[in-house]
């Protein structure tokens, strides 16, 4: 039988990867994503025996509010120092650093937004209700139009990749 320990050694190994790629899309530093895991992850390690449920939901929501709450409060931007070091990817590389470059021109609210609605697939009501938007799916359907408007006019050569939710 395993100790609780071990299942959060073994969550942690399994599923830094994965948490550590969604970090970085919300913040779309190298540095502040591995602060954000790390937070995340200690956060959920205090808790670790109370979580019911699935422990990465547990988790994630964990870096979402975490992530929330540090652009609410950053005064100054951070720049970054170097670029993160993702898994090969797949693909064409240009479009890849083009796409980049026009998240890195996003709001963090924004790029927030897009992140939950399309990389991590949430709906509306549910990217609303990790945002704490009390208003709901219409403030994250406008949020979303927004973003997608912005992510166009910094680079149309994505217009193709970038529809219209509405």
């Amino acid at each position: 039988m395993s100790t609780a320990e071990d299942d959060f050694h073994a969550f942690v190994v399994a599923r830094t990867p994965a948490l550590s790629r969604t970090a970085y899309l919300l913040t779309g530093d190298a540095h502040l994503a591995e602060d954000l895991v790390q937070t995340a992850l200690f956060k959920a390690a205090r808790s670790w025996q109370r979580i019911q449920g699935s422990p990465e939901a547990y988790v994630r929501r964990i870096l979402y509010t975490q992530n929330i709450s540090w652009w609410r409060t950053r005064r100054v931007k951070e720049t970054a120092l170097g670029s993160y070091d993702a898994p090969a990817a797949t693909g064409d590389p240009d479009l890849r650093v083009t796409l980049e470059q026009a998240l890195a021109g996003l709001t963090t609210r924004q790029r927030t937004v897009l992140v939950l609605r399309y990389f991590e697939d949430l709906t509306e009501v549910q990217t609303a209700h990790v945002l704490g938007i009390g208003i709901g799916a219409g403030s994250v359907k406008s949020m979303t139009r927004q973003a997608l408007a912005r992510l166009r006019a910094l680079a149309p050569e994505l217009a193709e990749l970038v529809e219209d939710p509405a």
